[in-house]
This record gives C-alpha cells, sequence and structure tokens, in this order.
C-alpha cells in the first residue's frame, strides 16, 4: 500500500466529520435555541473526540489529532451554547413560578 494512502484517507475522513458539526454550531449561534439538542450526548461527543485525539497523538497520526481536536472545538461550542442555554430557560421558569413581591429563596 503506498504510504500516502492512509494519510489521505484520514484528511479526508476528517473533513468529512468535522464539517458536520459545523450547520449545528451555525444554527445554534443564529436561532439561539439548543432545546432539541441531547446535552448527555454531547458530553459523551465532547469526551470521545478528547480520546480520539489523545489516541492520535500516541500513535502519532496527526490528521487524527488535528480533525479531533477541530471537532472537540466545535462540539464543545454547541455543548456550552446548550447548558448556557438549559441554564436560561431554567432561570426563566423559575421567575415565572415566584409569586410577584416574594424575595427569592436559595
Amino acid at each position: 500500500m503506498e504510504d500516502w494512502l492512509p494519510t489521505l484517507l484520514a484528511t479526508i475522513a476528517g473533513t468529512l466529520s468535522t464539517s458536520s458539526f459545523v450547520p449545528q454550531v451555525v444554527k445554534a449561534w443564529r436561532e439561539r435555541d439548543t432545546r432539541a439538542i441531547s446535552m448527555h450526548m454531547y458530553v459523551v461527543t465532547v469526551t470521545a473526540l478528547t480520546l480520539w485525539a489523545i489516541y492520535g497523538y500516541l500513535i502519532g497520526s496527526w490528521p487524527v489529532v488535528i480533525f479531533n481536536l477541530i471537532s472537540v472545538f466545535l462540539s464543545g461550542t454547541i455543548l456550552v451554547f446548550t447548558i448556557r442555554n438549559e441554564r436560561r430557560r431554567r432561570n426563566r421558569a423559575g421567575q415565572q413560578h415566584r409569586e410577584p413581591g416574594m424575595a427569592r429563596h436559595g
């Protein structure tokens, strides 16, 4: 097998898999609506991608390292948006359930 072929395949696969996160980041950024996004799934995804990047480093595969780190950044961005929006929803819900004039406790 040619020496360049595995690197080429890794680069193509990395480009495709990494670019798959971009539309979700753009949508979450523009709409500021992440209700349909599973926070738990993105926690697992960020963890897995981080481990893949470490694995790529250990075996000396720079395409694996680079594309997984870019994917960590993109999926981490989605995770941060999701966490932030969930906190905002909870705060709004808590404010709506309190009666006017009541002090907030806790």
